[in-house]
């Protein structure tokens, strides 16, 4: 237990019988059960986690290649059916990337009431990102730019898996909802911030060594990115009607629409003609309008997050 919560660690592994002992012989003693979620592994993943002189308890459960994020939510679930509230389920990668070190950083703001979801940052960190492939940098600032817009929060470093959630989140989940693949973690941002749950980042290390990763870009891209559209405009939705009624969400339609109309030829208002017959470019206007869409977006975010607040005060 840390602080009066039992801590449970959900650890999606895949092929990695080179590091998963190493990385629950490194867990503490005060971890409460640590779940292995071997997800169709055709190498001794699960003979060495089974193996693995830890700590704590272990629990090994066995997938068939569903994806990380299914991996993931049969870990919650099973802390869930086998660990009294409260508690916290850190999520830990497989592969040895994400330190033990690091564990209380990620759970404290949950354990200590100051959040519900805690994620890691690796760029707050003192090291920064040192270590990842430059590629991959780029994509992290890109998919953190696109997962802002569409959490209507800040993300500083989306694709970070190191993770501490309340069992109250746990609790309450759609678990029917959830995303099975690497856009895991931003599907659950986007979801934390529809509900109005707290969340925050933390500064954690950037363990990189010379593995080669099963992610593919362009696929990626191009499965996440419709997603996470989809998903921010399902929470825009979400907030224009009851019970969740958000005003600033009408703003924000409405700075969203006029940035349409002023990019599609068949739509136009007086304004636009007004600001175009001025000489400014119409993609100006759009990107304007926009600006101002994801500002009343931002707001009804945290206003949601008020009003989640005040009601389970």
């Amino acid at each position: 237990m840390l602080e009066g919560w039992r801590v449970g660690v959900v650890i999606p592994a895949r092929n990695e019988e080179q590091f998963i002992a190493n990385v629950l012989e490194n867990l503490p003693e005060w971890v409460d059960l640590a779940v292995v979620v071997d997800d169709g592994s055709t190498d001794s993943t699960k003979k060495r986690a089974t193996e693995a002189n830890a700590k704590c308890p272990v629990t090994v459960l066995w997938g068939q290649g569903e994806g990380v994020g299914a991996s993931i939510d049969r870990g919650h679930r099973h802390l869930l059916q086998n660990l009294a509230q409260p508690f916290a389920s850190v999520v830990m990668a497989g592969d040895d990337q994400m330190s033990p070190e690091d564990l209380p950083n990620v759970l404290h703001p949950v354990v200590r009431g100051e959040c519900d979801h805690v994620k890691g940052n690796r760029g707050l960190h003192s090291n920064g990102f040192e270590g990842m492939p430059r590629i991959r940098r780029w994509a992290t600032t890109l998919l953190s730019w696109f997962t802002t817009l569409a959490a209507g929060q800040p993300v500083g470093d989306p694709q970070c898996g190191y993770t501490a959630t309340s069992s109250t989140v746990l609790a309450s989940w759609n678990w029917e909802r959830s995303w099975k693949g690497y856009g895991y973690p931003n599907h659950w941002l986007i979801w934390l911030s529809t509900q109005g749950w707290r969340w925050k980042e933390v500064p954690v290390q950037s363990i990189y060594r010379n593995e080669t990763s099963g992610l593919k870009p362009l696929r990626f891209f191009c499965t996440v990115g419709p997603m996470m559209a989809l998903e921010h405009h399902r929470r825009n939705i979400a907030w224009l009607k009851p019970p969740h009624l958000l005003p600033h969400t009408w703003f924000a339609l409405l700075a969203y629409a006029i940035g349409w109309s002023a990019l599609l030829p068949f739509m136009s208002n007086d304004l636009e003609v007004a600001l175009i017959g001025r000489g400014v470019p119409s993609v100006a206007i759009t990107l304007f309008f926009w600006t101002i869409a994801h500002v009343f977006d931002r707001t009804a975010a945290r206003t949601r997050k008020e009003l989640r607040s005040n009601a389970k005060a």
